[in-house]
């Protein structure tokens, strides 16, 4: 793990300050407050429902009904000069069936940048499929292939252009164990050798441990905002699981004790 103690501060890729949202006649997100610094991995993790995805659909500027203070890349979330900027994974695969591998991408990086030279666009439309391990697969209908390599395609749609900030919602849920470490030793070479900011939304706590920070939620709201070494700490847990437990349990007791008082 790199040693960012040296680092001058920085502005935080993300920083958000009484951020609700509200869907529906539910309140899902609960006056957040919180910063994703930038350069680094930060997970955010909780039980499925908790508001993870309502969260990076704010962040990406997709999600109405927000309220309070949520800045993106030092630009107000959603704001028209973040389009290129940001690269955003859906869970659901964002891909067109009908193309191949290669088309998908060829497509999306006109989008991404009409203008570009076509020899650059072929280039980074190479480099992402290097990137994902999907050079071999490059000419293959979308609609053919795997459920874990569909994902490996929508990853790679983000990746295009070299986006500063990465929003991953659950960008490994059902691929096998040998899938995942390999995406993980991505997400690591994307923040330490080209500088991007992560965020990765998760439900599986053993994923906690790859991060540099952590932000736990539970019910609409960040219980923690921390290191995973001063979760562990803090708690006097020995993995994060553990430590997050232990944050819910004092969650409840405290709702517990306000309800009481009342």
């Amino acid at each position: 793990m790199m040693n960012y103690s040296s680092r001058p501060p920085e502005e935080p890729a993300v920083h958000a300050q009484h951020l609700t949202a509200v869907r529906g006649t539910r309140t899902v997100l609960r006056g957040l407050d919180f910063t994703v610094p930038r350069g680094r991995i930060t997970g955010l993790l909780g039980p499925s429902g908790c508001g993870k995805s309502t969260l990076m659909r704010a962040i990406v500027g997709t999600q109405a009904k927000v309220t309070g203070t949520l800045d993106v890349l030092g630009r107000p979330a959603g704001h028209p000069t973040l389009r290129t900027r940001i690269g955003y994974v859906t869970q659901a695969p964002s891909v067109y069936d009908d193309l191949t591998v290669r088309q998908n991408l060829d497509y999306f990086t006109a989008i991404l940048d009409p203008g570009r030279a076509s020899a650059d666009r072929r280039h980074d439309v190479e480099r992402v499929l290097a990137d994902v391990d999907l050079t071999t697969h490059a000419d293959a209908l979308a609609g053919n292939l795997s459920g874990g390599q569909r994902s490996r395609v929508s990853l790679a749609v983000a990746l295009l252009g070299a986006p500063e900030l990465l929003v991953l919602d659950e960008p490994t849920v059902g691929l096998d164990p040998v899938l995942r470490r390999d995406l993980w030793n991505l997400f690591h070479t994307i923040a330490a050798e080209r500088g991007a900011t992560l965020l990765i939304s998760s439900h599986v706590m053993d994923e906690a441990e790859r991060c540099h920070r952590l932000l736990l939620m539970r019910a609409g709201e960040i219980l923690a905002d921390d290191t995973p070494d001063a979760l562990r700490t803090r708690t006097g847990s020995e993995t994060v699981e553990a430590a997050f437990l232990h944050l819910v349990d004092e969650a409840i007791a405290a709702g517990r004790t306000k309800e009481t008082t009342r």
